[in-house]
Formats: structure tokens, sequence, C-alpha cells
């Protein structure tokens, strides 16, 4: 008897140890970059967040000191804004050209290549995440990453 409980308590206890180890969002961004803009005023911005952690979250908002920035999904050949988007956990959410993407708009500057936007990501679970983004050709093609 005092065997099986002692076998009990340590298989608990590295259960207990598994779920801990994986049971939150771990959250890194890359391939970050916007072309730069044809007017004065609006942009889009690219991007990808990978999560390898064993939990999803979501992205609820991006903000920046350099205008307004909001968050479209385009299904259908619809674009559409968003309020929220997952991140799968052991995924990705993926911006990019003809899909999920960031809108700026009310620049209160016009980005030119070789400069650099900064964001900051806010998740549902996740502290924020500040990312520099820079400014791209406008006919800049990814050759990796989305």
């Amino acid at each position: 008897m005092r065997r099986t409980a002692l076998s009990f308590a340590v298989l608990a206890g590295a259960l207990v140890l598994a779920g801990c180890s994986d049971s939150s969002a771990d959250l890194s961004v890359s391939g970050a970059y916007i072309p730069q803009p044809v007017s004065a005023d609006m942009a889009a911005g690219f991007l990808t967040i990978s999560n390898s952690g064993g939990a999803k979250d979501e992205l609820t908002s991006v903000t920046s000191s350099d205008g307004d920035v909001t968050m479209h999904e385009t299904t259908g050949g619809m674009m559409e804004e968003v309020s929220r988007l997952a991140v799968p956990a052991h995924g990705q959410l993926v911006f990019k050209s003809g899909a999920n993407h960031l809108m700026f708009d009310k620049l209160k500057r016009k980005p030119t290549q070789g400069e650099t936007v900064t964001v900051e990501l806010h998740f549902s679970k996740s502290d924020p995440v500040v990312v520099k983004m820079p400014v791209k050709s406008a006919t800049y093609v990814p050759k990796t990453g989305h």
C-alpha cells in the first residue's frame, strides 16, 4: 500500500511539472518590415509572430508613436479590420502581402527606405513586445519567412 501511494505521488508530481513547463505562450517576432509607402499618411506592415509555447495567445492591438495602427485580415479578396488575431500554440501568426497585415494611418511623417518604425504588440496574455520595423523599398519581397 505504501509503495502504491509513493508511486502515485511521484507520477502526480511529474504530471504537474510537465504541465507547468509548457503552459504559456513563448512569443518571438521575425521578418518585420514596411514597404516604403506611396502616400504620405498611410502604410502597410508585415511580420511573423511565432509561439513556441504550449498555450495559445491573441494579438489584441498594435500601437506606434508614428501613427494609428490597425490589424486587417484579407479573406476572398476582401480586407476587414479585426480587433484580435490568434497566435496558436506551437504555431505562427503571419502578416504578409495579400493576407493578414498591419495598416498604418495618419502617419506623422512619411517613412522612407532605411528608416525604422517602432511598434508595440499587445497580447491578451503575454507581455507587450516592441518591434523595430525597417522600411524597405516599395518593391521589396522577403526571401524567407512569409
